[in-house]
């Protein structure tokens, strides 16, 4: 097998000390402290803002927070709306906060929401999908959890589970996901790299367990109002997968240890925005993923049995 990563022997999964040479070789690129929490900040007052966790990596501590709208009625349905389980998939943090600040008000007295925003603070930091033991948060929401930020949102979203009506969870797929993060995953678990296509536009991810294909297009129909949504390639699919409608693929959600799997919510969705094109700004991908999970949101309101 041609060596296609620096880190690692080709074939063989990494161990302690391959784990340990990514890691030194992870550097801070952003501030957590100075762009996330501020804005998490203002919205206190307005709406209840709590920690649920705290991460101590290396002596670097990052206080887990969450965003609620007041007036919570245990005879409402809940929502649930994560960002950030990757932490360098911008838009996914930002997004979440932008929708919190404008429109989470909206939803006073029709759902109890719930804004998870920043679920990985480190990555987001080094701009990374991993955390400092090289571990994807998006493949280890079970439980036991391997990862700890999986885990305290898991804790976190315990007493909502069987409440949730709606869960959307907002992502990036990156040029880097090709140049580095796949590779990385392919080199640490001592497997061939095969190289792939990354979409131009959004796209969504439903359930394969329990589809809902009129919900998934309430959401590609608002975004396609703000940025472009990405075609099929030439073997009808997006990263792999069949497109089984404009810009929807199925993943098993749950099976797969994924965030959007985390409740028993009927509606379920994984957004997936390109912020790479050049077609779309960083203020487009924003506002992209604001109108995902306002639909998302009112659709789930319009249809609940």
């Amino acid at each position: 097998m041609d060596r296609f990563y620096p880190i690692g022997t080709p074939g063989q999964p990494w161990g302690d000390a391959e784990r340990a040479q990514w890691l030194a070789s992870q550097r801070r690129q952003r501030s957590y402290f100075d762009e996330v929490v501020p804005a998490i900040e203002r919205l206190r007052g307005e709406h209840e803002v709590g920690e649920y966790g705290v991460l101590d990596y290396a002596g670097q501590r990052f206080a887990l927070h969450a965003i609620r709208n007041r007036g919570w009625d245990p005879a409402l349905p809940c929502a649930l709306v994560t960002g950030g389980v990757h932490g360098y998939e911008t838009s996914g943090v930002h997004g979440a906060l932008q929708f919190a600040q404008s429109h989470l008000r909206d939803y006073a007295g029709r759902l109890n929401v719930l804004v998870a925003p920043c679920i990985s603070p480190w990555a987001y930091e080094r701009v990374h999908r991993w955390n400092p033991q090289a571990i994807d948060p998006n493949r280890s929401f079970r439980e036991p959890s391997p990862c700890a930020e999986s885990a305290a949102l898991l804790d976190l979203v315990a007493p909502l589970r069987q409440h949730c009506l709606v869960h959307i969870d907002l992502h990036e797929t990156t040029d880097s996901d090709e140049t580095e993060f796949r590779p990385a995953l392919a080199a640490r678990d001592g497997k061939a790299f095969e190289p792939g296509t990354i979409p131009d536009g959004f796209y969504v991810v439903d359930d394969t367990e329990r589809p809902q294909p009129a919900f998934q297009d309430a959401i590609i129909a608002a975004v396609g109002q703000v940025t472009h949504i990405a075609p099929a390639d030439a073997n009808d699919e997006i990263i792999g997968s069949p497109v089984v409608a404009p810009g929807v693929i199925r993943y098993a959600l749950r099976e797969l240890g994924l965030c959007a799997g985390i409740t028993a919510a009927p509606y379920r969705s994984t957004t997936e925005v390109y912020p790479d094109s050049p077609r779309a700004t960083p203020a487009q991908c924003n506002a992209a993923q604001v109108a995902a999970v306002r639909a998302a949101l009112d659709f789930a309101l319009a249809h609940r049995a």
